[in-house]
């Protein structure tokens, strides 16, 4: 009645069906990124079908509320995958689940009431004033250009909260020059599609007059992720600063130390970063100690001269 494998709409085949879509909209609504992650989805999925049922795929009336909690005990005990990633393979299956209900490949929703593990909020990396300065401040070396322009690319992450994915893409379309004559900075982020824009600060303009070359279609010269995560280790080794330092720390150091410290609203900050949902943005907040002290100390100031009457 319900016919063999060969015949039927499965698990594996759906989520293949699903992510060959996903490839013909790489780079029109869909980022590569989301790709992998389905990809590796897939990969994980078919291992687990194969050690727990010893078959090559399941249909979905094979399925109950087990398999997903054993999937979840199996991607994290026995493959090793964070936290992190094992939410995003649970969600990916979540939703393949859905897709077979709506088009009537199973007469059950799958997992609709399975809750996702719990997000472990991280504080973000941001450097301290102390060590920004000394990164900053570094003396290199004019034979150690590869060293240089590494720090160069940080330190235009920390004036403008650009990624490495997408500071390695930026091309002069992406500056504008407002009314006032004052240099922005838009594009559109590589890891979501959302719109960043940011005006340009006087250290950032510094930076992109250093690397001017209109031979070069790029704002700046391209330098491979491998050497500019070897070269952040390098810095680190020269400076002495505490913190680890990676190249996304200048994004999370933009967010909090130069924009956040300093005054600017929250709901600015998401948008010069290219954030989908101020939620997002709200983390950096924990950063930031002294803007808690300096907005109690402008409250306590604004209400000096009330009275308290009982």
């Amino acid at each position: 009645y319900q016919g063999s494998l060969e015949t039927r709409m499965t698990l594996l085949r759906l989520l293949d069906r699903y992510i060959e879509g996903l490839r013909s909209r790489v780079g029109i609504d869909c980022a590569r990124t989301t790709l992998s992650t389905y990809v590796y989805t897939r990969r994980s999925l078919e291992a687990f079908i194969r050690r727990r049922f010893g078959l090559p795929d399941l249909a979905f009336g094979q399925l109950n509320e087990q398999f997903i909690r054993e999937y979840q005990d199996f991607t994290q005990t026995e493959q090793g995958y964070a936290l992190q990633t094992v939410r995003h393979y649970l969600a990916v299956v979540k939703k393949i689940c859905r897709l077979a209900f709506k088009e009537r490949h199973s007469e059950k929703l799958h997992f609709a009431y399975y809750k996702l593990p719990r997000q472990v909020e991280t504080t973000p990396k941001a450097l301290s004033r102390a060590s920004f300065e000394r990164i900053r401040d570094l003396d290199i070396p004019a034979q150690r250009r590869s060293l240089s322009l590494s720090r160069d690319l940080f330190l235009f992450a920390c004036y403008t909260g650009t990624s490495y994915a997408d500071v390695s893409r930026l091309t002069g379309e992406n500056l504008y020059t407002d009314e006032s004559g004052a240099l922005w900075l838009k594009y559109r982020r590589k890891k979501t599609d959302y719109q960043a824009r940011v005006k340009l600060l006087p250290e950032a303009l510094v930076l992109l007059d250093k690397y001017r070359d209109a031979e070069r279609e790029t704002l700046f010269p391209h330098q491979s992720a491998d050497v500019v995560k070897a070269n952040m280790k390098g810095l680190r080794g020269l400076t002495g600063i505490p913190e680890a330092l990676t190249y996304h720390a200048g994004r999370h150091s933009f967010a909090s130390l130069i924009t956040l410290d300093e005054g600017v609203p929250i709901e600015t900050i998401s948008r010069m970063l290219g954030h989908s949902n101020i939620q997002t943005t709200q983390i950096y907040a924990r950063v930031t100690p002294r803007k808690l002290f300096e907005d109690m100390d402008r409250l306590i100031a604004a209400t000096s001269d009330l009275k308290l009457i009982l």
